[in-house]
C-alpha cells in the first residue's frame, strides 16, 4: 500500500514539474509576443501553469479549481480568436484538455490535501464545455461555402463539336482547356459503384541520376480506340483504350543528371492531316506513315513527332522524327531549357515553348517561343519575349536572348481567332530584378496572345508586375463563350494565377471582362531593385482578402504554435506582394501559388468552374554574397540547382536566395489549415458559390490518420455532363468524385502512389473510363510509383 502511495506521489510532482516547466516556456514567449503586440494569453497562460504547479506541489487542491478556470477561459479565448474552427482550435486546446483530463483522475487528486469536490466539478464542467465547443467545431467549419450551382438554362456549347463525344485529344480534352467532357454514362447517382477496371504498369521509375522534382504529372490523351501517355523520363506510350494493354512504345533515352531541375511529362499532343492531304493508302494497307502523329517534348530539349499507328518516326519531319529545340538557344546546357509540357497543334503549326531553371543564373536558356511546320519540322517564327524585336529570327550563329521570360504551363487556343495564348513567367533570377531591362520586363508575369500562324502579337496583359515574388501565371488559360447575367455573350478566357486571382478577358483583344483595379502594395525593395506601386487584384479571386495575423499560425500543440506566432513576428510580412528581403519575408500566396499548373475545369454548358486552390505560406530570404554564397560558380556547383527549394544561388546578381514553407519546428505548416481546398464558381455572375476543404494527413502525418484538413495539391479536376467531377491531386493518395453542384463528396478510390496528375475521362464500346496516373511527386513528397488506373462502372452481365 505504502508503495502505491508513494508511486501516486511521485506522479503528482511530476504532474506538477510538467505544469511548472509549459508555465516557464508560455511565459517567456508570452513575454516576447505581448511586447510585440500580439496576444497576451501566452504570458497569462505561463503564469497560471507556474502557480498551478506550484500548488500541485503543495498538494494544494485549489491546483484543480486554478486549472478549471484556466481551460474555461482558453476555449473560450481560443473561440474568440479563431471561431468555430475544429482545426485552428486543436492546438488551442489539446494539450490543455489533456491535462485537465489527467488531473481528474484518482491517481491524482486523491493525493491533495483536501478532497476538493468543488474544484473537480468544476474542472468537470470545464472540460465537458471544451469537448462540446470542439464537438460542435467538427460539424460547422466556418471555413466551408454551402452553396448550389444551378443547372444552366442556356443551349448546349458547340466550341468542341469537332471533338467525337468520347475521345479526350488533348491535354484539357480541347485546346481550349475546359478539362470538361459530355459524356455522363457515370454520375452523381452511380459513381459510387466505380471500380477499376485495368491497371497500366510503365515501369518507368527514380533513378540514381534523377533530381528530387522527378514527377508523374501525366495526363493521358485518347483518340478513337488508343491512349497516349508520357512517363516522367519521357517514355511514350500507346495502349488499347479498352484493355489498358500495351501497343507499342517509344523511348527517347532521355538522359538526367541530378542538375536537372525537373524530369516531368505533363503529356503528348497530337495532329491529324485533313484527309483530302492524306495519301499512300492502298488495299490494306492503311493510312500514310504519320497521317496521325504524336508530338512528345523530351527534357533535355528535344522533340519527337512518331506515327500514331505504330510508334515509328516520322521520317519527313526534322531529322528523321526529332528537333533539337537548342538549336540557336544561348546557354544550351542539357536540363537548363526543358519542354515540360504538351504544345498546342494548330492545323499546320506546332508551338512550342519550355521551362528555363529558375533562379540558377542570369545567364541561362532563353524563353523564346517557336512555331514549327507540322509536317516537316521546319522552323516558322519565333517570339522572343526578353528580345527588342521579339520576332526576329537569329542568323546562322546568332542566339536567342538569354534570360528570356519563358512560358513552361500548358498553353490555349482558339482556332477561329487562329489565336494561341501563352502563361508567361518572369525572367530569371526571379527573386531580384534590378538589372532586368525595360524588354525583359515587357512580356513577362502575364498572359501572352500570338497569332498562332504568324507568331506576331495579338494582345498581352500583365498579372504581375516587376515580379518579385516567381508570380508568373503558372496554368493553361481556359476558353469559354460565357452569357453574362445582362444577356451578353462574351468571348472570354479565364486566367489562373499563383496569386490566387483569376483575371479574366475578352480573347480577342485582351480587355478585362471582370474588373482588375490596380492597387497600392507594399514597398520597399532589397539594395538595388524597385517595387511596382500597384499591382492588379482581380474581382474574381481566391486571394485572402485579410493579412495573415498572429492568430492564423498553427502548430500541432500551444507549444509549437506559439513558436509559430514567433517565427511570424521575426519576419517581414506587410500583406500581398510584400517584397523579398534579406530580414525574411513571409510571401503569401506563396511561391507553390494558389493555382499551379493543373489550372480550372470549365463546364461551358451550366457556365460554371470547377477550382481547387491552395493556400501554403513561404519563406523567401535574400542571402547576400559572401563565404559559400559566391557570385560566381565555383568548382562545387555541378551546373544547375536541381531543386525548386532550399538554397537557390542566382549567380550574377547580389543576392542567392532561399525559398522554402514556412514550417514549425516539427515541421508542420505554421499557418492554420485549411492549406487546400475545391470550389464551385458561377461564371455569369463570378461568384464563389460553395468551397470545401479536400485532403487528409493519412499519407503525410507519422500514423496513418484520415483527418481531413484541407491539403496541398498538384493537379486539377475534370468535370463531366454527369454531375460528377473527379480529382486526385492531394497530398494523400485518393481520387476522389465529387457533385458538381453542391461539392459533396461521393466516392473515393485509394492509390498505389502519389496522384499528382489531372485525369482524364473517355469512352469506348459504349463504356465509360475515368483514368489517373498514380505516380507521385519527388518535391511534394508523395509515394513515387509507375501506375496508369481506368476506373469504370461494373460491365452489365
Amino acid at each position: 500500500m505504502e508503495t502505491k502511495a508513494s508511486f501516486a506521489r511521485i506522479v503528482v510532482i511530476i504532474t506538477a514539474l510538467f505544469s511548472a516547466i509549459s508555465g516557464i516556456y508560455l511565459l517567456a514567449g508570452g513575454i516576447w509576443l505581448t511586447a510585440r503586440g500580439d496576444s497576451p494569453y501566452y504570458l497569462l497562460a505561463g503564469l497560471v501553469l507556474l502557480v498551478t504547479g506550484w500548488l500541485l506541489y503543495r498538494r494544494r487542491a485549489a491546483a484543480l479549481l486554478l486549472y478549471a478556470i484556466f481551460l474555461f477561459c482558453t476555449t473560450l479565448w481560443a473561440v474568440w480568436e479563431v471561431g468555430t474552427d475544429f482545426w485552428a482550435l486543436t492546438p488551442r486546446l489539446d494539450v490543455t484538455f489533456f491535462l485537465g483530463l489527467w488531473l481528474l483522475l484518482p491517481l491524482v487528486y486523491r493525493q491533495l490535501v483536501a478532497k476538493g469536490a468543488l474544484a473537480r466539478g468544476a474542472l468537470a464542467v470545464s472540460l465537458l464545455f471544451t469537448v462540446l465547443v470542439l464537438g460542435y467545431s467538427i460539424f460547422n467549419d466556418p471555413q466551408e461555402i454551402n452553396g448550389t450551382l444551378t443547372a444552366s438554362s442556356a443551349a448546349p456549347a458547340t466550341s468542341d463539336s469537332g471533338i467525337a463525344e468520347g475521345d479526350w485529344p488533348a491535354y484539357g480534352r480541347t485546346q481550349g482547356g475546359t478539362r470538361y467532357s459530355p459524356l455522363s454514362q457515370i454520375n452523381d447517382k452511380n459513381v459510387s459503384q466505380l471500380d477499376v477496371a485495368w491497371t497500366f504498369r510503365t515501369g518507368d521509375v527514380k533513378t540514381a541520376n534523377d533530381p528530387g522534382e522527378i514527377t508523374d504529372e501525366v495526363t493521358p490523351i485518347k483518340i478513337g480506340e488508343m491512349l497516349y501517355l508520357c512517363t516522367p523520363h519521357q517514355k511514350l506510350f500507346a495502349l488499347d483504350a479498352a484493355t489498358g494493354k500495351q501497343k507499342w512504345m517509344f523511348d527517347p533515352e532521355l538522359k538526367p543528371n541530378p542538375t536537372f531541375q525537373h524530369v516531368t511529362c505533363r503529356g503528348v499532343s497530337y495532329h491529324e492531316a485533313p484527309a483530302s492531304a492524306q495519301s499512300g493508302q492502298s488495299a490494306g494497307n492503311g493510312p500514310a506513315l504519320c497521317a496521325r502523329r504524336i508530338i512528345l517534348p523530351v527534357n533535355d530539349g528535344r522533340l519527337f513527332a512518331l506515327d500514331a499507328e505504330t510508334g515509328a518516326r516520322c521520317p519527313a519531319f526534322g531529322n528523321h522524327g526529332e528537333l533539337n529545340l537548342q538549336s540557336n538557344m544561348p546557354n544550351a546546357t542539357p536540363g537548363h531549357y526543358e519542354p515540360t509540357s504538351p504544345p498546342v497543334i494548330t492545323s499546320s503549326v506546332i508551338i512550342i515553348a519550355g521551362a528555363v531553371t529558375d533562379n540558377y543564373s542570369n545567364r541561362e536558356p532563353s524563353g523564346v517561343i517557336r512555331g514549327f511546320d507540322v509536317e516537316s519540322g521546319k522552323l516558322l517564327w519565333a517570339f522572343d519575349p526578353g528580345a527588342a524585336e521579339p520576332n526576329t529570327l537569329p542568323a546562322d550563329g546568332q542566339h536567342f536572348t538569354a534570360n528570356s521570360p519563358n512560358s513552361w504551363a500548358p498553353a490555349a487556343y482558339d482556332d477561329k481567332l487562329d489565336i494561341v495564348y501563352l502563361p508567361i513567367g518572369v525572367a530569371t533570377p526571379d527573386i531580384w530584378g534590378g538589372n532586368r531591362t525595360p524588354e525583359m520586363e515587357r512580356y513577362a508575369s502575364g498572359l501572352l496572345a500570338l497569332h498562332a500562324s504568324t507568331g506576331k502579337l495579338a494582345w498581352f496583359y500583365q498579372t504581375v508586375h516587376h515580379d518579385l515574388w516567381d508570380m508568373d501565371v503558372p496554368a493553361q488559360p481556359t476558353l469559354a463563350d460565357i452569357t453574362d447575367n445582362s444577356g451578353n455573350q462574351v468571348p472570354a478566357i479565364y486566367v489562373p494565377t499563383k496569386t490566387g486571382n483569376i483575371f479574366v478577358l475578352d480573347r480577342r483583344d485582351g480587355k478585362l471582362v471582370v474588373p482588375a483595379p490596380e492597387k497600392p502594395v507594399p514597398q520597399g525593395a532589397a539594395k538595388g531593385d524597385h517595387v511596382s506601386p500597384t499591382q492588379p487584384f482581380s474581382a474574381l479571386t481566391f486571394r485572402p482578402e485579410a493579412k495573415l495575423t498572429g492568430k492564423d499560425m498553427w502548430g500541432a500543440t500551444l507549444y509549437d504554435q506559439m513558436v509559430c506566432r514567433i517565427m511570424f513576428h521575426q519576419l517581414r510580412y506587410e500583406g500581398t506582394f510584400t517584397p523579398p528581403s534579406e530580414q525574411g519575408t513571409l510571401v503569401f500566396p506563396g511561391n507553390l501559388g494558389m493555382f499551379e499548373w493543373g489550372g480550372i475545369s470549365v463546364d461551358t454548358d451550366r457556365q460554371v468552374a470547377i477550382a481547387n486552390p491552395i493556400a501554403l505560406p513561404f519563406v523567401s530570404r535574400l542571402i547576400p554574397r559572401g563565404p559559400g554564397n559566391p557570385i560566381e560558380p565555383d568548382a562545387s556547383d555541378k551546373g544547375g540547382s536541381g531543386s525548386e527549394s532550399g538554397i537557390q544561388p542566382q549567380y550574377g546578381i547580389p543576392f542567392g536566395v532561399t525559398l522554402n514553407p514556412f514550417l514549425s519546428p516539427f515541421g508542420l505548416p505554421c499557418k492554420q489549415p485549411a492549406w487546400g481546398y475545391i470550389s464551385g464558381v458561377d461564371l455569369k455572375s463570378n461568384d464563389i458559390v460553395w468551397k470545401k476543404r479536400i485532403g487528409t494527413v493519412r499519407d503525410s502525418s507519422p500514423l496513418p490518420l484520415p483527418f481531413k484538413m484541407g491539403m496541398p495539391m498538384l493537379g486539377a479536376p475534370i468535370s463531366t455532363a454527369g454531375n460528377v467531377f473527379f480529382i486526385a491531386a492531394t497530398a494523400d493518395n485518393y481520387l476522389r468524385a465529387f457533385n458538381m453542384s453542391n461539392g459533396d463528396k461521393l466516392w473515393q478510390a485509394r492509390l498505389p502512389a502519389g496522384g499528382q496528375a489531372t485525369p482524364m475521362t473517355y469512352s469506348v464500346n459504349g463504356r465509360q473510363y475515368v483514368v489517373i496516373a498514380a505516380g507521385g511527386h519527388g518535391s511534394f513528397g508523395t509515394k513515387l510509383g509507375d501506375y496508369i488506373i481506368a476506373y469504370a462502372l461494373p460491365e452489365k452481365s
